[in-house]
């Protein structure tokens, strides 16, 4: 172990007196190099920018998963109906996974996943680029099930893809409130 550790020890310290006989490149020729690299950035800028010689790619380049999330109410104040558009504007296909409502106040916020139509389940809902998704929510079916819903201010929607990213989400506010939080 002593051996190798003082070859290392001797080869280490020979490394920079070896270096110092080197001679560098000289000034034109990095000149030159510097010249060739412009040049060529300024052809591959030219050729991918032109009209005739564009060679594009048929898939985008990145995959951008785009969601545009409208929340509509059918009233000024306390709405019966809320109407949910979520339209893909991205480049690529999205899984939408069960929206989320939230009715929401100062304190106090109640989370319900909306599974479907009349009790027949439509999520993971699959959009391919360009289409729309509509869904109307009738609220009057929460306000049965937790009467407490009624003097919450706030609904929310959390749009999440099935891998478990979020989209977007929207409010509208269902009553006058001294503040708009």
């Amino acid at each position: 172990m002593k051996r190798v550790m003082t070859i290392l020890l001797i080869f280490s310290s020979a490394l920079p007196v070896l270096a110092q006989n080197e001679i560098g490149p000289e000034g034109h020729k990095l000149l030159w190099l510097v010249i060739v690299l412009v040049v060529t950035g300024i052809a591959l800028l030219f050729f991918t920018r032109s009209g005739k010689n564009n060679f594009r790619l048929k898939k985008p380049l990145f995959k951008q998963k785009k969601v545009k999330i409208e929340l509509q109410k059918d009233r000024l104040y306390y709405p019966d109906y809320l109407d949910l558009t979520i339209i893909n504007t991205g480049n690529t296909e999205v899984d939408i996974n069960t929206p989320l409502l939230v009715f929401s106040g100062l304190w106090y916020s109640r989370k319900f996943k909306l599974k479907g139509i009349n009790n027949t389940s439509i999520y993971p809902l699959y959009l391919m680029k360009g289409q729309s998704h509509t869904l109307c929510i009738d609220l009057n079916r929460f306000y049965g099930f937790d009467k407490t819903l009624k003097r919450l201010p706030r609904v929310r929607i959390v749009v999440s893809e099935v891998n478990g990213k979020r989209l977007g989400s929207r409010k509208v506010l269902l009553r006058k409130t001294l503040f708009n939080f």
